[in-house]
């Protein structure tokens, strides 16, 4: 039996815009009619402004733990690197899904219904492998479950702690299989568990950036990516140090060294891209490649503020993501694109709403490799999310400003249900699978960190 919806507006693309009283058709767990102008039949009410379901396509879910401690003073982002590994280095499978399961509830919370897990914490805190050499991976598949959110498990492959080929030491140690070959081979055992879940979870792989894998695997992963028909994700040239080594090792940058590997395709996404020069940004318009930003971590951590209109106009796409869950806001991080790039270009509207709104929605979904996902039509699967237009950030826009106050004006606390596959995930604010997300995020960074 279908099951109805009706938003009372709902966004149907950049193109299309905003439109009134949708009746929105779910057969299985994918929309079957998206009507305009209708009646509300028996349907479920959605009051408010419907949107596509929010995509990140770029988290470390381990990262949240983190949250407002690491603002003890100076510092730089190697400095919170060295706490951020300190964390790491106290999780295991039992621990990590309990953090997991509540930071992806705190996601959905805030209307992100699919989630890329760029997951990199493979082996025991001895770097050895557990019985299960995908136990960490299999953790995180199941608090997806749990939570109720799609996800793009992105496994990776970290070989190396630097340029230079030093080897990996202490906590890292848990990241390196030892070979881009080794990685493969455990790879091949991750794409069985998540076979078995292939409605909620897929594959990614990648390249944890050109510091840690030699090119040699750098070309492994990318033959990798292309047999499997994987989405391949890349952390590129986030630091200035990492574009100086580069030069001083590979005599090239970080982008052109990917390039000599076969890693920039339509199917890669280059995640933060931020110190570009103007040849990098040539060869990913070239490619196609996805940037996925992620303004609110690349502030908190003084990375920087890429280049994100001239890679667009180059011919790259864009998406979103919440990397270390300074905040976990995809509005804050669609309009922090746009706002960012204003402080250094001092100049306004740079690019309009409905483009930004693309980015954490289809621009997202490309990256994760979800074809099907990213918009509220015909054949697409049932992921939906609802904001309240008439909070005290959204009240007051008036019809023709609904995108640009969505975009510019509203918080994750504005949303106030949220719909994956067609089952009510999040109701009047409240997480209908896990109850209160709040309590549990506490228990669980309360438990890693004692």
């Amino acid at each position: 039996m279908p099951t109805h919806f009706f938003a009372k507006r709902a966004w149907l693309g950049a193109e299309l815009g905003v439109a009134e009283d949708v009746l929105l058709t779910v057969e299985g767990d994918r929309l079957s009619a998206v009507e305009p102008g209708a009646s509300a039949l028996d349907a479920r009410a959605l009051p408010g402004l419907t949107l596509p379901g929010l995509v990140n396509a770029h988290s470390h879910a381990f990262h949240r733990a983190l949250r407002a401690r690491s603002e003890t003073g100076p510092g730089d982002f190697w400095s919170w690197r060295s706490m951020m590994y300190a964390v790491a280095a106290r999780l295991d499978p039992d621990s990590y899904l309990e953090l997991a399961t509540a930071v992806y509830g705190e996601m959905l919370l805030a209307g992100i219904t699919t989630v890329g897990e760029f997951h990199y914490l493979h082996h025991d805190s001895g770097g050895q492998p557990y019985a299960d050499p995908n136990a960490m991976a299999s953790a995180l598949i199941e608090a997806a479950g749990r939570a109720g959110i799609r996800m793009t498990l992105i496994d990776t492959c970290y070989l190396q702690g630097g340029l230079d080929g030093r080897p990996l030491e202490a906590v890292q140690t848990r990241f390196g299989d030892g070979s881009g070959e080794a990685w493969a081979r455990r790879v091949d055992g991750l794409l069985a568990v998540v076979a078995r879940t292939p409605e909620r979870v897929r594959t990614g792989v990648a390249i944890h950036s050109v510091r840690a894998v030699p090119q040699a695997a750098m070309e492994t992963v990318a033959t990798y990516a292309a047999r499997h028909e994987l989405p391949l994700h890349v952390h590129l040239s986030e630091q200035q140090r990492e574009n100086e080594d580069c030069l001083v090792v590979a005599g090239c940058t970080p982008t052109e060294l990917l390039r000599r590997a076969g890693a920039l395709t339509r199917h890669s996404t280059c995640v933060h891209a931020t110190h570009l020069l103007p040849r990098d940004i040539t060869l990913l318009g070239l490619a196609g490649v996805n940037v996925c930003a992620c303004p609110t971590t690349e502030r908190d951590l003084g990375d920087g503020v890429g280049p994100f209109s001239e890679l667009v106009e180059a011919g790259a796409s864009l998406s979103i993501g919440t990397d270390s869950h300074a905040v976990i806001d995809p509005f804050e991080e669609m309009r922090g694109i746009e706002l960012n790039e204003r402080l250094v270009r001092h100049e306004r509207g740079i690019r309009d709403a409905d483009s930004l709104l693309v980015a954490g929605t289809s621009g997202g979904a490309r990256s994760l490799g979800w074809d099907d996902l990213g918009s509220l039509s015909v054949g697409s699967l049932a992921d939906f999310v609802t904001v309240d237009d008439e909070s005290p950030r959204l009240a007051g826009a008036g019809v023709e400003a609904t995108v640009a106050s969505i975009v510019y004006a509203a918080s994750a606390a504005d949303v106030v249900n949220v719909v994956v596959g067609g089952q009510v995930i999040v109701e009047n604010g409240r997480h209908t699978l896990l109850g209160d997300v709040p309590r549990r995020l506490s228990e669980a960074i309360s438990s890693v960190l004692a």
